[in-house]
């Protein structure tokens, strides 16, 4: 679901050490993570299929989906009770109707079963508000459950590993209530909800609430609010999201875009703020190069390798996002830029500081694989990651796209044509010597005419 990889460390094997931990750290970066705002497979990405004809999710996304859920709804204790037994059968099926016909039955024998529900929400609801419903008849069930196991937690270590399965299944119900209240117009609930998430289970930070907090908060424009969620989240010691850092950049941008010229820019150089707005978004652009190109189909920029910023830039077609995403990848811009792009183009002037301001990221960062400048070097697997999460008919955005120099492609041109001539005059050579006399002729020919 998230975190980064523990390391210990040894006395006496400094170097050593300082090699792992690098190796660790793209480890960690290549690393999937649930997506913390994934849409519902009933009510929307389903739609979505019955509009196109497309299938929005990948297999091996829908396969990390059925292991997040077998690893945060299902514990050891299951076989003692029998709705629990259906479900953890029922988040093994690979076929949606088996599994609904599975949560059918587990309520069947247990009215109360919360994951029974969770799963009707989530895959046979079409509409949110139907899927609200089921969450809320799953939240009663969820808290009753939890404050059961709260009594019995120190009776055993298998009554522990039920109350941690029970406060799971409580904190996602709670989540995605609010994300259907966030869908439904209903923002300061869902604030509300997300708050009261974060105080209540402190410890879960791996589950990114916090960005859901930040969207939600962005289109209520509290942008001191977001500032302070920032300023607990942004932390050297906490791994960073695209969410984290273009939002930062957002706040900064939102000071200087309304005013912000390229021509005056030019002419006087930039203030204070300009500067601390530019370098904001050289930060995001380090850390996801992929976002912008939404932002702008019309525009006439083409490079190939940016995707967070060609999504905000409206330079690819945005997708649904997936379930799971990878950090610093195509996935993780498309995740990004789907709930995010409203925010920026809500600002007057965000998208133009953007556009005019984040290819001179690429000059501090020639080598993007060797050496980053704020964070590790861009990791080399994100491309094949992001192929197995995203959708075939879904055009992989490349980071940094491997191009050769024109002197290379003339050179071996050139041999190959050498070697082509060579070849001929050896096998023919009556042939190639007619050949050349004829070429001969035809240039003395033309230059002549000259």
């Amino acid at each position: 679901m998230g975190g980064t990889e523990s390391s210990i460390s040894e006395p006496g094997s400094s170097s050593s050490n300082s090699e792992s931990e690098t190796s660790r750290q793209n480890l960690s970066e290549c690393k999937v993570w649930r997506n913390p705002l994934n849409l519902f497979r009933g009510a929307e990405y389903r739609r979505y299929t019955w509009v196109t004809g497309k299938e929005p999710l990948t297999y091996y996304d829908m396969n990390l989906s059925a292991q997040d859920h077998q690893t945060f709804f299902t514990c050891d204790t299951d076989f003692l009770r029998p709705s629990d037994t259906v479900m953890q059968k029922a988040w093994r099926e690979r076929n949606p109707p088996a599994r609904i016909k599975a949560a059918y039955q587990a309520l069947e024998l247990n009215n109360d079963c919360a994951t029974a529900y969770v799963l009707l929400a989530e895959e046979e609801a079409t509409t949110i508000l139907d899927a609200e419903r089921l969450f809320k008849q799953a939240l009663k069930a969820g808290e009753t459950i939890y404050r059961r196991s709260q009594q019995c937690q120190h009776q055993s270590p298998q009554h522990e590993a039920q109350l941690r399965r029970d406060t799971n299944v409580l904190v996602y119900i709670k989540r995605r209530l609010a994300m259907c209240a966030r869908k439904l117009g209903r923002i300061k609930e869902a604030v509300k909800i997300m708050r009261d998430l974060m105080k209540e289970f402190p410890p879960l930070t791996m589950l990114n609430i916090h960005e859901n907090l930040l969207e939600s908060l962005l289109e209520l424009q509290a942008y001191a609010d977001v500032q302070a969620v920032l300023a607990k989240y942004d932390d050297i010691s906490l791994p960073k999201s695209a969410a984290i850092c273009y939002t930062a950049a957002l706040l900064k941008t939102r000071t200087v875009s309304d005013k912000f010229s390229p021509e005056t820019a030019s002419r006087r150089g930039l203030s204070t703020a300009e500067i601390n707005a530019v370098e904001a978004i050289h930060r995001a652009v380090e850390f996801n190069p992929h976002v912008p190109k939404v932002y702008n189909l019309l525009t006439a920029i083409t490079l190939t390798g940016c995707a967070t910023l060609l999504y905000l830039l409206e330079m690819k077609s945005l997708i649904l996002p997936p379930e799971h995403i990878l950090k610093r990848g195509d996935s993780e811009a498309i995740a990004y830029a789907f709930f995010h792009l409203q925010h920026w183009k809500r600002i007057e002037g965000a998208l133009n500081l953007l556009q005019c301001t984040w290819e001179g990221t690429f000059r501090m960062i020639p080598y993007p694989l060797e050496k980053g400048h704020l964070f590790y070097p861009y990791p080399s697997c994100t491309e094949t990651a992001d192929r197995e999460l995203l959708p075939t008919f879904h055009h992989v955005s490349v980071y940094p796209k491997k191009e050769l120099p024109f002197f290379i492609h003339f050179t071996a041109g050139l041999c190959s044509s050498t070697a082509m001539i060579a070849l001929l005059t050896h096998q023919f050579p009556e042939i190639m010597g007619v050949f050349a006399k004829a070429v001969s002729m035809i240039s003395r020919t033309c230059i002549e005419y000259l």
